[in-house]
């Protein structure tokens, strides 16, 4: 098969990204316009002006992306571009100028689920990774465990009924003054921090893969205000570290789970709370120990990226997905 060059565009959230990638695992561009230091001054990220920002960087950021890898349009073979979950407003800016492309080029469209995209991230890093295998794709919004049975074939085991687990990150990190972005903040925060010093509960669910990760936030809340009552104060490296640390316990746990039920012992991880230092450690440490085979995205293709999106957009191409002119933003797309 010749080579088949993909342009992804990304822009579900606060990062403005596009990359050019072939045959769905060589990166031969990286652009990404990251809005974070602006909406850090609101503590978190502010809709309607991510979504502004969104259109003043777009066509740049599509541009260098087509520079960065030394090709033109009329190279490209498909423009993949996310079209939910995510953020409306945002959604909409990038795919208009995927469609607006498409339709000005003749270049087929390809709509890729976001999510999927972050499993994709993987491939980018991995030349020989292929499915079957386990993910379990975590971030500030979403947290599953996703069967990969093929490139385009994948189930949901379990995920998340309440706050996704970067969500519970996230809101601790307000509470205790770290501010936006709170996963790597807190990350960060929690370096040398003993993991035992503060006790959460773990949520454990009979017969099922799902997670729940309200309670475990509620407890972390009422300790830092008993505290405060009180007169003291956590120790924060500390409170940190025990925090990820049982979060990061309570996702090990389910996924060993999804792996003895399978039988697969192939395990992804994806997704921005991908990154996170103590989810790494506390996987590593009981991969060796079951057997376990581990694949970590680079940390640049943890957060949102145009790369992953071309990747995923690629196996859908292969696999004969086209999208027409009217397909339209999915804030709530489910998986």
């Amino acid at each position: 098969m010749e080579d088949v060059l993909i342009l992804g565009i990304e822009s579900s959230c606060d990062e403005t990204a596009c990359s050019v990638v072939r045959n769905g695992r060589e990166l031969l561009s990286d652009v990404i316009a990251s809005q974070a230091d602006f909406h850090e001054q609101y503590g978190g990220v502010v809709p309607e002006l991510a979504s502004r920002m969104h259109v003043d960087s777009i066509y740049p950021t599509i541009k260098k992306a087509l520079s960065d890898a030394n090709v033109s349009l009329k190279d490209i073979d498909a423009i993949a571009v996310t079209y939910g979950p995510g953020l409306v407003g945002a959604l909409l800016v990038g795919l208009s100028a995927a469609k607006g492309l498409s339709a000005a080029s003749g270049i087929p469209l390809v709509g890729v689920n976001h999510l999927k995209g972050h499993i994709a991230a993987n491939y980018l890093c991995f030349p020989e990774l292929e499915p079957p295998f386990l993910c379990l794709c975590v971030s500030g919004g979403n947290t599953m465990i996703v069967k990969v049975s093929d490139y385009t074939d994948m189930e949901v085991l379990g995920r998340t009924r309440d706050d996704a687990a970067g969500e519970a990150i996230d809101k601790i990190a307000r509470v205790v003054g770290l501010g936006y972005p709170g996963g790597p903040k807190m990350d960060k925060a929690g370096q040398g921090g003993d993991i035992n010093a503060y006790t959460f509960p773990h949520a454990h669910m009979k017969d099922t893969l799902d997670f729940s990760f309200s309670g475990l936030k509620t407890a972390a809340l009422n300790m830092i205000n008993i505290d405060r009552q009180k007169g003291n104060s956590i120790d924060l490296a500390d409170f940190a570290a025990s925090y990820q640390h049982s979060i990061a316990n309570t996702l090990l746990t389910n996924t060993i789970k999804a792996s003895q039920m399978t039988g697969i012992t192939k395990i992804c991880l994806a997704g921005g709370v991908s990154a996170n230092s103590f989810l790494r450690k506390v996987f590593d440490e009981e991969a060796g120990k079951r057997g376990l085979t581990l694949y970590y995205p680079d940390l640049r293709l943890c957060t949102d990226n145009g790369a992953m999106i071309a990747s995923a957009g690629y196996f859908e191409y292969i696999n004969g997905t086209r999208h027409g002119l009217d397909l339209n933003a999915k804030p709530s797309l489910e998986f």
